[in-house]
This record gives C-alpha cells, structure tokens and sequence, in this order.
C-alpha cells in the first residue's frame, strides 16, 4: 500500500480503531510517523490508543467517539475531522462487526447496521475526502476487505455481500484515480504486524466455528 509522506499538517482516518486489526494499523501508522484521528464508539479505549502512540512515537493523535451505525451520528463526522484543521491524506475503512446464522432467523435492524457501517460508511467517508485527495495529487484509502466477499457465505448472508460490494467499489474507485497519485486499495497487510495478523485470523475462524 502506497502512502504520501507524513506531515504535519495532515493526518490519517482510522475507523474501528478501539481494537484488533484498526488499533493494529493505527499503531503502524504512528510509528511510520503519521499523525492519526481515531474513530470508534468505545471512546475510553480510543484515549488510552491516543495516549500510547503520543508516548512511543510523538505524533499527534486525535480520538473522536462515534457510532458509525447512527446516519446522523456519521454524517456529521466529516466536520468534527475539519475542525482538527489536519488534511486527511489517509482513510482507514476498518470499522465493522459481523452477523451469522440464518438470515431468515435475524435480527432485520442488525443486518440494516451492518450495511450502514460495511458499506454506507466507506462510501460516505470515501466520498468526503478523495476529492481533496485528488486535488492535492496524493492520498491513500484502504478499505479493509475479507475472504468472505470473494463468495457468497451462507449464515454470513449480509456480512459477505458487503464484503463483495466493498471489494467491487474499491476496485473501481482504485481505476479512476489511477496515475493521480491517490490509491484506494483493500489490501493492507503490510499495516498489520504478521504475528498478530494470523492471532486475529485465528479468533475470527474459532468465531465462525462456533456460529
């Protein structure tokens, strides 16, 4: 994954960063040199991130507390970044949960969250910064993508098509900005420490077992 130069002016977007791999990357990032803007509900958790990478690699850390399920809660985080004064030169698309079984035993407001926070989130967040990205001629977008939307999964219904649909946007998006300096890509390994990569694939596959 491609990444502009760190500055200070300018900072990466880090949904889902409370825990697992968003907390991951952000660290990656800090320690890159990046300044970081954390996004999650648990906001504790968020302070106590911030806290650290200001420690360990002195870079500028902001947290801000937001459920990403709630549309008006979402909306208005574009606006809460701008009032950071920071240009956000990095998107981190992690945020999201997953639900399983039946689809014809769940919980129907549950699956509307998912796609709000799987699929509405990214486009609306993508939406608010390429475009300054593109202007800028640099900039960088990860959406953080799964094995489960190379396929439709049943009992995952809901979660593998926003997969699929998140790979798909991401790919299309990554072509019409090509050879303007931006990247979108659902690629991200190389932000997430190998070791602790395999530990988090290990719990989601203990996870679906129990499902």
């Amino acid at each position: 994954m491609s990444l502009p130069e760190p500055d200070p002016s300018s900072a990466a977007v880090v949904t889902g960063a409370s825990s697992g791999i968003g907390a991951e990357i952000a660290r990656e990032l800090a320690r890159r040199g990046h300044g970081v803007i954390l996004v999650a509900r648990r906001k504790e958790r968020l302070d106590e991130l911030a806290s650290e990478l200001r420690s360990t690699y002195e870079v500028r850390a902001e947290t801000l507390g937001c459920d990403l399920s709630k549309t008006a809660s979402r909306d208005r985080l574009p606006g809460r970044i701008a009032s950071l004064e920071l240009d956000v030169e990095v998107l981190v698309n992690n945020a999201g949960f997953a639900t399983g079984g039946p689809f014809a035993e769940s919980d129907p407001e549950r699956e509307l969250d998912q796609v709000r926070v799987l699929v509405e989130t990214p486009v609306a967040l993508t939406s608010a910064f390429l475009p300054a990205m593109v202007q800028r001629g640099r900039g960088a977008i990860l959406n953080v993508a799964s094995t489960a939307g190379m396929q439709p999964l049943p009992y995952s219904a809901g979660y593998s098509a926003a997969k699929a649909y998140l790979l798909t946007f991401s790919e299309a998006v990554h072509q019409e900005v090509r050879g303007v300096g931006v990247t979108v890509t659902t690629d991200g390994c190389e932000l997430v420490p190998p070791k602790v990569a395999r530990k988090l694939a290990a719990k989601l596959s203990m996870s679906a077992a129990a499902t």
